[in-house]
Formats: C-alpha cells, sequence, structure tokens
C-alpha cells in the first residue's frame, strides 16, 4: 500500500520509538500537522518560537540518551532554528530536524518562505539531506537517526518539500543502513590500550582530563573504576561535569578558565595527562604552549579529528569511551599487587595543598543575596531527589558548575562550545518530557531568561512542573566582569536594570513566582519553589557586581588565575 510523504514521515518515526516531536507549524509542513493530528503515538509539543523548540528537543537527548526530534517550518522558522542547530553540533547532542521546504519547482525562484537551510546549515550539521522523492524518505530518514546517534553524535537536518510531503510512495522502513566512507572506530588498537595501560601504570603524577564524550558515551561507571583502582585524581570539563561524582576524594572539580586551583594546578604539574572524551577546548587550555608542559599526553576520542588538533598527543587511541576503557581495564590486573596510594603519595599530598590554599569561597558574610548561596542552598534541600539542573549562560552558569555538587550524569545540562544564552529555560522544558517525574531546576540570569522567557506558555500549555531561579543581577553579568577586570569598569550596553517584573510576568501566564531580595529569604522560598507541584518562577535580586572567581584571563596560562 502507498502512503504520502506525511504519513511515511510518521511511520518511520514510529520504527524509531520517537515520542515527542517540538516544533511550530507552518504553511510548509501543514500536511504533516494534518497527519500528526490524526493518530496519538506521537506527541506534537508547541513551543512558542523555533530556537526554543530545538533546544527542548536538545534538553530531551541530552537528559535521555535518546535522540531529540525538532519539525520546523520553511523560511524563517527554519532560519530561527539554526542557533539551536549549531549548540547541538557544538556539545555533539543528537538531534534529528525537520524543516519544511517549498515545492520542488520553486526551489530557487525566491518563493514566499523560500530558504536554502541546507547550505545554511552545513557548517553546523553533521549531515543534512534535501529530500526530492517520497520512495527515498524512509531510507534518508533511517541514515539521519543512525548518522545523529552513531560515531560523535550531532544533529542531522532533513529538509522536506511541500510537495513532497503529499506524494504517494510504497513504504518500507530499513533494519539496517550501512554508509559508504561512514564507519566509526569503536573498539581502540589493543597495541596502542597495551601502550597506554604501561604508560599509566608507570605514571607517578596522573590525571584524568574527564568531557562531555564520557557521558555520551555512557562510560561513568568504566571511568569511575579506573580512577578508583588506580587512585586517579580526575577534574571534568563543563560538558562533563557529572561524569565523575563530585563528592569522592579523587574529585578535583571543573578545570578551566573559571576551573578550580586545584584542578587547574594539577594540569600544569601532572607527569601524564589522560584525556577521555573531550576536545581541549581554548576554554580548557588557556594558552596552548604552556598548558601541561612536563606531561605525556593519552587522548581516547571516537573522533579521529579531534585527537591533535589542538595539542600534541603522545598516545592517541581512537574509539568509543565506553568500549575503550572495558577493554583497557582487565589489563591493570597484573598490577594488583601494587599499592597505588603509596605510589602517588606524594602526588596526593602536592594535591590536598592546592585544595586547601584556594578553595572556592565567597563572602559569606555579606548581607546581600549572593548567588553561590543560593546555589548551594539548593543543592542541600535537593540532594535527595536527583534532581536535572539546567543552565543559561553566563556568570549563573559557572557558578552552578562551582558550587552544586553533581554526582551523575545527564543530570547537568547547559551550553558549552556554543555558549547560547536561551538555551537553559527551553532545555529545562525538554528535560521534564523525558523524565516527567524528576524534578527540573533551571538557572538563570536575567538576561539569558529573557531570550526565551515566552516559553513560560508552553509549560503552563503542557502543565510542566519545571522550576526557574532567576539570578538577578540586572546586567549582563559576564560581560560587566570582563569590563570591570579588563575594559576600567566601562559598563557599555550591559546594563539591563529595565527590564520585565518577572513576578508579574509570571503570574500573567497563571504561573506561581516570588522575589526575594533578603539573604535571609533564601532558605524559605527555595523549599517553597521546591514542595510547589506546578512550574515557580524564583526572582532573586543578588549582588549586582560579584564576580567569578578563579577567572584565568584571555590567553594566559591555565595555573594564571585571578582568584579574588
Amino acid at each position: 500500500m502507498k502512503l504520502t510523504g506525511s504519513q511515511i514521515f510518521l511511520e518511520s518515526l514510529k520504527k524509531e520509538k520517537v515520542e515527542y516531536i517540538f516544533g511550530i507549524p507552518g504553511g510548509a509542513i501543514i500536511d504533516l500537522h494534518d497527519e500528526i493530528y490524526k493518530q496519538d503515538d506521537i506527541n506534537f509539543i508547541l513551543t512558542r518560537h523555533e530556537q526554543a523548540a530545538v533546544h527542548a528537543a536538545d534538553g530531551y537527548a541530552r537528559s535521555s540518551g535518546k535522540p531529540g526530534v525538532a519539525l520546523l517550518t520553511s523560511g524563517p522558522g527554519a532560519t530561527n532554528g539554526i542557533t539551536g542547530i549549531a549548540t547541538a553540533y557544538m556539545d555533539s547532542i543528537p538531534l534529528i530536524v525537520f524543516t519544511g521546504q517549498v515545492p520542488t519547482p520553486l526551489i530557487g525562484n525566491d518563493a514566499f518562505q523560500e530558504a536554502d537551510i541546507v547550505g545554511m546549515t552545513r557548517s553546523c550539521t553533521k549531515y543534512n539531506f534535501l529530500v526530492k522523492d517520497a520512495k527515498d524518505l524512509a531510507r534518508i530518514i533511517k541514515k539521519a537517526f543512525y548518522i545523529a546517534t552513531t560515531g560523535r553524535p550531532g544533529p542531522v537536518l532533513i529538509d522536506f518539500p511541500k510537495d513532497v510531503q503529499v506524494a504517494k510512495a510504497e513504504f518500507s522502513y530499513p533494519e539496517t543502513i550501512h554508509l559508504r566512507g561512514y564507519n566509526p572506530t569503536y573498539h581502540g588498537n589493543l597495541k596502542q590500550i597495551k601502550k597506554v595501560v604501561k604508560a599509566i601504570a608507570s605514571a607517578k603524577k596522573p590525571l584524568l582530563y574527564v568531557g562531555g564524550g564520557t557521558i555520551l558515551s555512557n562510560a561513568s561507571d568504566e571511568l569511575r573504576k579506573l580512577a578508583q583502582k588506580l587512585r586517579i585524581p580526575v577534574f571534568t570539563t563543563l560538558m562533563g561535569i557529572g561524569a565523575y561524582p563530585e563528592d569522592d576524594d579523587l574529585s578535583l572539580g571543573m578545570a578551566g578558565m573559571h576551573g578550580t586551583y586545584r584542578a587547574n594546578m594539577a594540569i600544569q604539574y601532572c607527569d601524564l595527562l589522560i584525556s577521555v572524551g573531550a576536545r581541549f577546548d581554548d576554554r580548557i587550555t588557556g594558552k596552548v604552549s604552556e598548558f601541561a608542559p612536563n606531561a605525556k599526553v593519552v587522548h581516547i576520542d571516537i573522533d579521529p579529528t579531534s585527537i591533535s588538533k589542538n595539542i600534541h598527543v603522545d598516545y592517541p587511541l581512537v574509539g568509543d569511551v565506553k568500549l575503550v576503557l572495558k577493554e583497557m581495564l582487565p589489563m591493570f590486573d597484573e598490577y594488583n599487587h601494587v599499592d597505588w596510594n603509596e605510589v602517588r603519595k606524594q602526588w596526593f599530598e602536592q594535591i590536598n595543598k592546592w585544595k586547601n590554599e584556594h578553595k572556592l569561597a565567597y563572602e559569606k558574610e555579606k548581607k546581600e543575596i549572593l548567588p553561590q548561596y543560593v546555589i548551594e542552598k539548593l543543592c542541600e534541600i535537593t540532594k535527595d531527589d536527583d534532581p536535572v539542573i539546567t543552565t543559561e549562560v553566563g556568570q549563573h552558569q559557572m557558578w552552578v558548575a562551582q558550587f552544586y555538587t553533581f554526582t551523575k550524569p545527564r543530570r547537568f545540562l547547559t551550553s558549552g562550545g556554543l555558549g547560547t544564552m536561551g538555551y537553559g529555560f527551553p532545555a529545562g522544558i525538554g528535560a521534564q518530557f523525558a523524565y516527567p517525574d524528576k524534578p527540573v531546576f533551571v538557572f538563570a540570569g536575567d538576561g539569558s531568561f529573557q531570550m526565551n522567557e515566552q516559553e513560560l506558555a508552553t509549560l503552563i500549555a503542557y502543565d510542566k512542573p519545571v522550576k526557574v531561579i532567576i539570578l538577578n543581577n540586572g546586567f549582563l553579568g559576564m560581560v560587566r566582569q570582563w569590563q570591570d577586570l579588563f575594559y576600567g569598569k566601562r559598563y557599555a550596553a550591559t546594563d539591563i536594570e529595565v527590564q520585565p517584573d518577572f513576578v508579574k510576568l509570571a503570574e500573567s501566564y497563571g504561573i506561581k513566582a516570588r522575589q526575594i531580595r533578603k539573604k535571609s529569604e533564601v532558605e524559605e522560598a527555595l523549599i517553597e519553589m521546591k514542595e510547589h507541584k506546578g512550574p515557580y518562577i524564583l526572582d532573586a535580586v543578588i549582588d549586582r557586581e560579584e564576580n567569578v572567581y578563579p577567572m584565568v584571563p584571555a590567553g594566559a596560562a591555565i595555573s594564571n588565575m585571578l582568584l579574588t
């Protein structure tokens, strides 16, 4: 029996066990929406902006480990989604984004709401397709899911012309797919693994450098076994937060521009740096020529193009992080007689000295509400609830990374590579769809929240109990911090004290909200927010000029930190 392109679209998504599609309708996808309306297996989630739709699909993917799906119309609908696509691309998140397109005979004629979205997204997708014939659609969708979720994950775009949506073809969904020239390496080279094992066993001051690829590979258990078996201290990137429990004695926290003193110093003095699913981003390395000057470097990554891209690597190991660590772990059994605590004794003495010299701290006696205090208090009252925490981008993002203690993967969602303001709130909505019974908290700055505040309507429409804490300082805080430290306090275009009353804004949507201005109100307000059954907006007015420390100035060595 022949099906229309729209019907093939839906049947294909059912084969992929898709639960939710996030998006906004439009003329170029009205036929798709008509078919979605007729069925009950897949839920369409109507957001209020296409960028938010892609971020919500991204949040669903990051928290669940399943690919996210978004459906956007042509022209401005598609272009509005590009920021979300680029966000997912930079952080290697598996998304399939469908965009409507004008009928194939009109492509290239500047038709109403036409945009060359395939051309526009080539640099920020793992792959993209223009569907020209309904008979090719099922196979293209199968390819898209395969490409998005295998190897180094990433977003794939399918541009879907209006005439193809109504054209008919036989439906046959492939069980498997093989793409010539695309064969990700999953198992590490055995000889190279043995070399790495020998290097780790010989190291006196090894250090594990853990990135987001460890979480994407679901390799947290293997990572923990390796670290604890060999007694190797661990630091994470922003994207790697949660891959290793931060309450463990081997954890050094996050490293980098706003990383901990102990992590950054350990990088500079280790003799073996073992990178696991990370890409040596500039926010971690600082001045490349002075990064880890005393260390040999191991780099385990599924993407061969990432290895030696920014930093020279002595032991390259291409493969899936989980599988490589699984292959590696039994090889250390021959060293079971070794007392690793004794071997690393001097190394841990040095690390403990760094831990005690400069701890993450803030002025706890200050009368104003400090953001670090709010974050620590939320961590304290939610420690047994296993929440998902998402953030927007800016100072509050770094404070959450520093002061909320994460012990599990996929509990911290943030835009790392692209640094997208407006990401956290819709990503939190997506995470709530992935986990309807799990508490979801969003930390936002007052600037970032205004980027996608219209999604308050989505919360109400789908009755999702997402809680938002706005750390409100009336500034575009991170830019203001740079102006404070490096531009003579010339706050050019960063003062945004003129802004909405967030309580009234939330209440206009029927959402419970509250503003606090006193430190004494913080704990009680957070408990009230946590116990409220529906969505909640807490506007915490904080010290306007609080800065994030430590901070490594741009272009400086990672150990050259501003500490206060």
